[in-house]
This record gives structure tokens, C-alpha cells and sequence, in this order.
């Protein structure tokens, strides 16, 4: 049986939309340019236009948010309600929705009181098609009242997973949302998620009190995706991340990285080795962030290293490769984050370079956590990601079964169990005096691999000219608009364009991803760089970003006599990751201990207790000295005696005495 929502009250009279018979494949084409769904999409729009629950689970890419989005359109005069986590992503869809002419509006923290009054007055009046909220403020006191007055077709909850206790991600503001049956119970509810466990799928289900939902849950088999495992140390992880980003020569590759320094140390490492590079995290401000994911996005450059803030609701199809230089809490997380590479179909590879150390480190976190329960999920996760890394069973069939997927296959064929350790990651990897580290013994096939630089690909086709030139002419054009470059063109929507190749706005129109109201907007500027360049033009070759020399910056700053805090700041480092770069620029004589840095008895108290416990381990020293004493302040004082160390060792290098060196 299947349950119809009749329409509330307030709501406008209109037909069913099951008796209107809408068409389906003409709102597709009109607004979003393509001709065809992608696989389960037109079961769960043809659902919830309806009137019916749904519970989707699709994978990162499948195309979730056409699902809700294409059901709100055909139905004029009422409003979806969409509850989404983060201010970032509302924002991001509601441009994509105004681009293609539909009306859309967010509602959350960042607008001030007079802007939400005044388009909360339009959604009353039905002008918003979708409408987006946090779900923090429909769980306020006073939500239901003017969420009433709003004439709602249906809710559809973003990120569900992060309902259920048992999923990877919990957020205690989304339980509120189960409220949504008792105030709405004639309004139907549509939950979707990338991620979700059986156990959790049930959850969801029991939580938002879903009736007969269509359930589409698709399969989490992802089998462009080569998924590449491998235990590193402290000594081998730099020089294995290197390799791995230097393999991706086209689109972009994505470095998450365990911390908000480990971000900034990792984009240090790659610059210094060549290889430009941005961070982002959740301490950067918002404008900063948004600058750095735009030249991503763009392509000016191709690698970001983030945290966990980093990636949710991204719709860039061409990531070649996702980086991971730590164990994730659950498996749920690793699929999620690694699933944002290959969208586009493509190959592209998911590389975990996770340590021992990690263990030690989750396992201290879990037992912070308080609460019992809470504390043994976490610990669940935790045997769970274990058994994933440790295990010698194909990794895409792991992961299916994970989610509760029984597959009638045993192997892919191209994870790393399944075809073996890649040569680049076999290649011994040994220290070098100097910086960083390099392979040793390694053939010439793989040297060529480990060389190969991120600067792009040799452009030697018309199509591949005709991309790059594509690319700057969408940067220009977004730049000019002040929008992101994404809401011009998608990546898939500017392949298809250079395979086409049309001469006319009636060709354009055939072009995937060019909905009617894409060609009005940019169809005739999109004709005339096509024009342009069959007339001889070619982009520029400054146009990517080269990568800065975090070393020389670095030195430059402490020669003009800048603290640590000041350079943090300008190069928008923590302090930390600064005192670490100037730590290793000490111990290789690029510049001297500077006696400003530290007190004379400060550094003999350091001094004394690394020449007790040694340089190499620094927990024993941390331990053994006041807890004021910072790791970073122990490691200056250890390089500075290392340096010492090699220049009474090497006379003619030179040197100078340590300030202090008690017995």
C-alpha cells in the first residue's frame, strides 16, 4: 500500500500531481539539460511527486539533490522544505537553483533579522519552489508557527545519517526533526544519505517515522574507484604523498589530513617540493575558504589539503585522486570522503597512508568521550576501520558488505589487494640529508612516476586546448559575475561542450548539462569563444597558480625579525606548524638559533632534559619538564643541538656553540 499525502489546509487547490501526469523527461531537459536520469533517479522523483516517503541512499555523485529538487519544481504554488547542515552547501545549491531559473531561498545564521522576515513573507505566499534550513533552526521554539503559514509540499532531510546514534556522524539537532510527523503529518518526508549502515538506514527510517517509504538503496560497489591501503611511518608518509599527488597530471587531487597544523605542515611539504597547494579548514575565515576551494575548483590549483570540513556537497567531477594521511573514525566516513573522486566515472584512485601511531590516537580520543554508550559505538567504529585496513579481502567487496550490501562478485580486479601494492609504493623510501626524503633503488620506469610534476598535462589535442581554453574563458566569466566558476559550467557540462562543439544556440541545447535558461544566460558567449578559438586563440599559460616557496618565505620573515606569531599570521599557519618549519631549518643550517626565541634558563631546562631522555623520542622529555614548555619550544632547542652536534663532527662546516649546554 501506498500512502498519498492529502493536501494541508492553507495549501493552494490544485490537481494530485500523479493525476496531472507531469512530464518528467521535459523538466529534466529544460531545466538541468539532460536527457536522461542517472540510474534510480526517476523511481524516487517519481515517488515523491506522489505524495509518498522515501529513504535514499545514493552514492557521493549519484545525484541526490536532483531527486528532491525535480519534484519541488513541478509542483507550482507549494514550497520543499530541505534541511541541510551546513551554511556553505545551502548556499551553494541555491545559486545552482537560481542559475537554472529556479526560485530558492536558504534560511539560517547568516542573514540578519530583516532579510529572513522578508523572505519568510514570500515563502508564505508560495514563491519559493525549495526552500533551505539548518536544521538547528527548524528545531527552534517558534519554527512550527511559521513553518505553517508556509504552503509545503513535502520535506526532504539532507545528510540523514547524521539522525541516527549508530551513524558516523551524529548531530543531536537532527533527533528534533522527528517532530516534523506530529506537525506535518499529512506531508511527506524524503531522507537521503551517501553513507548509511543497515542498522542506520532502520534508524532513519524509525526516527522521521517514515510510512511505506520507496526505498532505493543503491549499490556501494564504486567500481571506477581503485582503492590502494598502505601502512607509512613518520619516515616514509612524505615521501609516498608525494608520489601519490605527483601521479595526478589532470584534474585534481584531495590531502585530508588528521589536523589543522598536519595541514599546513602538508602544504609546506608540497610547495617545497614543487607542488602548488592550498589548505582549508574550519579555523580559516569564510572568505578565506572560499577563495582557496574557487582556485580548486577552478583548477589554478589542483591540490587542497583539508580537514574533515572540507568536501561536503563539493560537486567537482574530475578529482583524480583523495589522499588520506590518517585512519578515518569509521568506514562510513573513509567511503563518504573517498568517494568524492572519479564522479565523473572515470578512474581515480583512494589512497589511505594511515601509521600505528593513529591507534594510539583514536583510542586516547574514544576515551575521552563521556558518555557509555556513546564511548562503545565509537570503539565499534574503531574495530571496524581496523578490520578494514588489516584485512586481505577485496576492498570494494569489504565495503559492500560493510553496508550491509551482499555482492555476487569476489574481487574488483584493481584495488590493492586484488591486483597487488602499486610499484610507486614498493619502492623503498630512505632519508635524505636535507629536506624531506627520496626513493632509493628505484627503476627508471618509476623514477619517471615519482618526477612527474602537477603542472598539467602536455595539451597536445585540440580538445585538450580547447578545455584549457574553455576553463579560462568560464574563470573570466564567473570572476566578471562574482560567482563561482562551478555555477557557469560544471566540469561535465564543459567536456561534453568540447565534444560537441556546436556552431548554433539549437546545438547547444543538445549539449548535456545546458538547460534552457544555462543557454540564455551564456549560449551566445559560449558561441563566440568556440568562434575565438577556431579563429587561432589558446589560453594563457599564467593562469595557474605556481607553487610558493614556504622555506624562503619563512627565512625572509625571521630575517626582517618577525615573531612566530606574526608569521603565522601572514602565512596564515598555525604557530605551531611555523615553530616546525623553522625547527628543520635550524637543524640543516639554513639559519642560526635565534636568543630571542627563548629564555637562556628555559632553554638549559630543555637542553638538560633532552641530553638525559635523547632527541629522537620528545614524549619522555615533554614529561619530564613543566607542562608550560610547549613540544614546539622542545623541538627548537633538540635542532639546535643536532646542529651542534653535526658542526663539532664536520669542523669546516663551521658552527656556533649552543647557548647553553649544562652537564
Amino acid at each position: 500500500m501506498t500512502t498519498t499525502a492529502s493536501l494541508s489546509p492553507n495549501a493552494p487547490e490544485a490537481e494530485t500531481l500523479t493525476a496531472s501526469k507531469p512530464d518528467f523527461a521535459d523538466t529534466l531537459r529544460h531545466y538541468w539539460g539532460y536527457d536522461t536520469f542517472r540510474p534510480g533517479q526517476e523511481a524516487v522523483v517519481r515517488s515523491i511527486a506522489a505524495g509518498r516517503d522515501a529513504c535514499v541512499v545514493m552514492p557521493t555523485g549519484g545525484g541526490k539533490s536532483l531527486c528532491y529538487q525535480l519534484p519541488a519544481v513541478l509542483d507550482a504554488g507549494r514550497t520543499a522544505i530541505v534541511i541541510s547542515p551546513l551554511i556553505a552547501l545551502m548556499q551553494d545549491q541555491v545559486a545552482q537553483l537560481e542559475q537554472m531559473g529556479i526560485a530558492s531561498a536558504f534560511v539560517n545564521s547568516s542573514l540578519g533579522a530583516e532579510e529572513r522576515s522578508r523572505i519568510l513573507k514570500r515563502a508564505e505566499a508560495g514563491e519559493f519552489r525549495l526552500l533551505y534550513f539548518s536544521p538547528e533552526r527548524v528545531a527552534l521554539g517558534g519554527a512550527p508557527e511559521w513553518l505553517k503559514r508556509i504552503p509545503i509540499s513535502f520535506f526532504a532531510i539532507d545528510e540523514a545519517h547524521c539522525i541516527s546514534e549508530w551513524g558516523h556522524e551524529f548531530r543531536p539537532e537532527y533527533r528534533q526533526l522527528s517532530r516534523l510527523r506530529e506537525l506535518f503529518p499529512d506531508r511527506p518526508i524524503a531522507a537521503f544519505t551517501a553513507s548509511a549502515t543497515q542498522r542506520v538506514r532502520h534508524d532513519i527510517i524509525e526516527q522521521l517515522r517514515l510510512r511505506e517509504p520507496h526505498k532505493h538503496i543503491a549499490s556501494f560497489r564504486r567500481p571506477n574507484l581503485n582503492y590502494i591501503v598502505h601502512e607509512s611511518n613518520s619516515r616514509t608518509q612524505e615521501e609516498l604523498l608525494l608520489r601519490a599527488v605527483r601521479r595526478v597530471s589532470e584534474g585534481n587531487a584531495i590531502v585530508y589530513a588528521p589536523t589543522i597544523a598536519r595541514v599546513g605542515e602538508t602544504v609546506d611539504l608540497l610547495e617545497d617540493n614543487g607542488i602548488a597547494a592550498i589548505g582549508y579548514h574550519g579555523q580559516m575565515d569564510a572568505k578565506a575558504r572560499r577563495e582557496n576551494q574557487e582556485k580548486w575548483m577552478t583548477e589554478e590549483v589542483r591540490v587542497l589539503v583539508g580537514t574533515l570540513a572540507f568536501g561536503l556537497g563539493i560537486n567537482k567531477a574530475s578529482v583524480r585522486s583523495v589522499i588520506h594521511l590518517s585512519l578515518p573514525k569509521s568506514v562510513e566516513q573513509y567511503y563518504q570522503e573517498a568517494g568524492r573522486a572519479g564522479r565523473d566515472g572515470l578512474p581515480a584512485d583512494c589512497i589511505l597512508l594511515w601509521q600505528k601511531k593513529d591507534r594510539g590516537l583514536q583510542a586516547y580520543f574514544i576515551g575521552q568521550i563521556g558518555d557509555t554508550e556513546e564511548r562503545e559505538r565509537a570503539w565499534q567504529r574503531y574495530r571496524e576501520v581496523e578490520r578494514f585496513v588489516e584485512s586481505m579481502e577485496c576492498r570494494q567487496h569489504h565495503v559492500c558488505k560493510h553496508f550491509g550490501e551482499q555482492p555476487k562478485w569476489e574481487r574488483c580486479g584493481t584495488c590493492d589487494i586484488c591486483a597487488g601494492t602499486p610499484a610507486w609504493l614498493a619502492v623503498e623510501v630512505t632519508r635524505s640529508r636535507g629536506r624531506g626524503v627520496k626513493a632509493r633503488n628505484a627503476p627508471p620506469e618509476q623514477r619517471a612516476i615519482v618526477e612527474q610534476r602537477t603542472a598539467g598535462a602536455n595539451l597536445s589535442t585540440p580538445d585538450a586546448q580547447l578545455r584549457e581554453y574553455l576553463r579560462e574563458w568560464r574563470r573570466n566569466t564567473a570572476r566578471d559575475l562574482g560567482v563561482a566558476a562551478f555555477l557557469v559550467l560544471h566540469d561535465t557540462a564543459l567536456d561534453a561542450l568540447c565534444a560537441a562543439k556546436p556552431s548554433t544556440l539549437q546545438a547547444l541545447r543538445a549539449v548535456s548539462g545546458f538547460g534552457d535558461k544555462k543557454v540564455e544566460r551564456y549560449g551566445q558567449e559560449v558561441l563566440d569563444a568556440l568562434q575565438r578559438f577556431n579563429q587561432g586563440e589558446r589560453a594563457g599559460n599564467d593562469w595557474r597558480a605556481a607553487a610558493s616557496h614556504p622555506r624562503e618565505d619563512t627565512l625572509q620573515l625571521l630575517e626582517e625579525g618577525r615573531t612566530f606569531e606574526e608569521i603565522a599570521q601572514i602565512r596564515v599557519r598555525k604557530v605551531s606548524t611555523v615553530v616546525e618549519m623553522v625547527a628543520k631549518l635550524v637543524e640543516e643550517g639554513e639559519t642560526e638559533f635565534n636568543a630571542k626565541w627563548l629564555s637562556a634558563e628555559r632553554y638549559g631546562q630543555i637542553a638538560s632534559a633532552i641530553r638525559q631522555f635523547g632527541k629522537e623520542r620528545l614524549k619522555p622529555v615533554k614529561e619530564a619538564l613543566p607542562e608550560e614548555i610547549t613540544y614546539g619550544e622542545i623541538r627548537l632547542v633538540a635542532a639546535d643541538l643536532r646542529m651542534n652536534q653535526k658542526s663539532k663532527m664536520s669542523p669546516a662546516r663551521g658552527g656556533h656553540e649552543p647557548r647553553c649546554c649544562p652537564s
